[in-house]
């Protein structure tokens, strides 16, 4: 009987025999949960153990202060450029603006440079001439403008000092030749009432046909109906 049951024992057919631990799960993963601490602990130690026997976190702290350093200085070069290219940027814009008003000035002045001549052409003629009359017509002058309009200008004057006003008028005619003929018109239907007072500058342009040749223009001081002065130019 007894070495059957120490046979049963010692089978397959045995029972089965578990081993339990004496300690409770939870107590086992504090366990475990501190032996993992104290391991990941012991390695970091180790770790800046061996930076500080290599000597990497000296070079590295070095390192990054003169990284710090450069970045300051670069900093402020670019602070000092942007002051830099504001600074020509505003003188760039005040050089354009004083160019602009510079190139104003000098067309203004080359406008009045060009009346200026034009005027002193037109007064050079003031000089009295000869002749027992003292009033004549001076400096008549002509142009066409377009193939249907001409431009005339005329100076009066009284050559003689302290001469009383004058009270006339002025004609201008315009002579030439039109598909072959003869052609002529006048600045105006009537002629133009004048008042010269020393001197008189009148000027005007007349319509005249595109196909028109101007050869002659002539001007006329009128007193009634009597010419008191007369004047030719010739185009």
């Amino acid at each position: 009987m007894r070495f059957r049951l120490l046979r049963r024992r010692l089978t397959v057919s045995a029972p089965r025999v578990s081993v339990r631990s004496a300690l409770p799960w939870p107590f086992r993963w504090v366990l475990g949960a501190l032996v993992l601490g104290f391991s990941g602990a012991l390695a970091v130690w180790a770790f800046e153990f061996g930076k500080d026997i290599a000597g990497l976190d000296r070079n590295a702290q070095q390192e990054l202060a003169q990284l710090r350093r450069e970045v300051q200085i670069l900093r402020t070069d670019l602070i000092e450029a942007q002051s830099v290219a504001n600074t020509s940027d505003s003188l760039l814009i005040a050089e354009r603006s004083a160019q602009e008003q510079l190139m104003m000035q000098i067309r203004q002045l080359q406008a009045d440079n060009e009346l200026l001549r034009s005027d002193l052409g037109f007064f050079e003629r003031l000089i009295p001439g000869s002749g027992n009359d003292s009033l004549s017509i001076r400096g008549l002058q002509a142009e066409r403008l377009s193939p249907t309009q001409l431009k005339w200008q005329v100076l009066m004057i009284q050559a003689s000092k302290n001469a009383p006003d004058f009270k006339g008028a002025l004609e201008v005619t315009l002579t030439g030749t039109l598909a072959g003929k003869p052609w002529a018109a006048k600045s105006s239907p009537v002629p133009q009432p004048v008042l010269i007072k020393g001197y008189l500058r009148m000027e005007g342009v007349v319509d005249v046909p595109a196909q028109a040749v101007v050869d002659n223009v002539t001007a006329k001081i009128l007193q009634g109906s009597s010419v008191r002065s007369m004047q030719s130019f010739n185009l």
